[in-house]
C-alpha cells in the first residue's frame, strides 16, 4: 500500500540522517584535538552507542515494511533485544556521567581536570558499557529461559522485552517485576545522579552575581538537559509505569519516539548548539576541501 512506501522512505530518510549525523559527531570529536575533552568524549560513545542502537532496530523494521510476511527467528529476536537492552541501558548511564561532567565543571573548577582525567573519563565510559552488557545479559538470558508454546505474534516493531515477555506462557507478576528491575538499574539509577548534580549545578549558577555569567554558565548544560527530558519522559513511560492501563499502540508510539527521533535529535541539538563545535566543523570542512588555503 501507499502509506507503508511513505513510511519506508520516512524512516530510510530517518536512518540515513541519525547515520550521517552520529558519525560526523564521532569521527569530529576524535580528530579534532580542541574537542578532547571529557564532554565532548562523552557525547562521541553517545553518537557511537545511537549508530549501533538505530542499527540493532531500523534496518530489520524497514525490511518488514516491504515484505508481506514480517518474521524473524527465535535467535535473532533475542539477539536484537540483547543489544537494545544493552545499548539503552549505556546510553542512560552516558547521560548521568555527561551530568557529572558538567557539575565538576560549574561545582568544581579547580579540581576539574583531576576530577575528569583522561583515565577517570575513560574507565568511566568503560563501566557504562560494561554495566549496559551484563545489565543486558542478565534479563535477555532470564526472558529466553521461558517457555513460548503459545502465540508466536509480537505485536512491536522490535523485539522489545515487554511484547516478548507477553507471549511467554508462564507470564506472570516476577515477570513484571523484571521489566521494573531494568527499569530501576538502566532508568532511574542514572536519572538521580542527573537530578543530584543539577541541583548542585542550579545552586552554583544562583550565586553568579552577573546574569551573562548566569546564562554562559548554563548554556553549557542546556543542550544535555533538552535530550535527556526528552529521553526520559519516553523511557520511563514504558518502562516504569503500571501495566494495566496501556495499549500496544501507545507503546509502539512512543518506541517510535525514543528509538528513531532521539538519536535523529541528538547530534543537531548539540552541533546546533554549540559554538565549539561548529568552529571544529568549519575546520574540518576547511581542512578537507582547502587544504592549501
Amino acid at each position: 500500500s501507499g502509506m507503508r512506501w511513505i513510511f519506508f522512505v520516512l524512516f530510510l530518510l530517518f536512518y540515513i540522517v541519525i547515520m550521517v549525523g552520529n558519525l560526523l559527531i564521532f569521527l569530529m570529536v576524535f580528530s579534532d584535538p580542541q574537542l578532547h575533552t571529557p564532554m565532548y568524549f562523552f557525547l562521541a560513545n553517545l553518537s557511537f552507542v545511537d549508530v549501533c542502537n538505530s542499527t540493532t532496530i531500523t534496518p530489520k523494521m524497514l525490511a518488514d515494511l516491504l515484505s508481506e510476511k514480517k518474521t524473524i527467528s527465535f535467535a535473532g529476536c533475542f539477539l536484537q533485544m540483547y543489544f537494545f537492552i544493552a545499548l539503552a541501558t549505556t546510553e542512560c548511564i552516558l547521560f548521568g556521567l555527561m551530568a557529572y561532567d558538567r557539575y565538576a565543571a560549574i561545582c568544581r573548577p579547580l579540581l576539574y581536570s583531576l576530577i575528569m582525567s583522561r583515565t577517570v573519563y575513560l574507565k568511566m565510559a568503560a563501566g557504562a558499557f560494561a554495566a549496559g552488557l551484563l545489565n543486558s545479559m542478565v534479563n535477555t538470558s532470564y526472558v529466553s529461559s521461558l517457555s513460548f508454546c503459545g502465540s508466536n505474534v509480537i505485536h512491536h516493531f522490535f523485539c522489545d522485552i515487554s511484547p516478548v515477555l507477553k507471549l511467554a506462557s508462564q507470564h506472570s507478576g516476577f515477570s513484571q517485576l523484571v521489566i521494573f528491575m531494568l527499569g530501576v538499574f538502566a532508568l532511574v539509577i542514572p536519572l538521580l545522579l542527573i537530578l543530584v548534580s543539577y541541583i548542585r549545578i542550579i545552586s552554583a549558577i544562583l550565586k553568579i552575581p552577573s546574569s551573562v555569567g548566569r546564562y554562559k554558565t548554563f548554556s553549557t548544560c542546556a543542550s544535555h538537559l533538552i535530550v535527556v527530558t526528552v529521553h526520559y519522559s519516553c523511557a520511563s513511560f514504558i518502562y516504569l509505569r503500571p501495566k494495566t492501563n496501556y495499549t500496544s499502540s501507545q507503546d509502539t508510539l512512543i518506541s517510535v519516539s525514543y528509538t528513531i527521533l532521539t538519536p535523529l535529535f541528538n547530534p543537531m541539538i548539540y552541533s546546533l548548539r554549540n559554538k565549539e563545535f561548529k568552529s571544529a566543523l568549519r575546520r574540518t570542512i576547511g581542512q578537507t576541501f582547502y587544504p592549501l588555503s
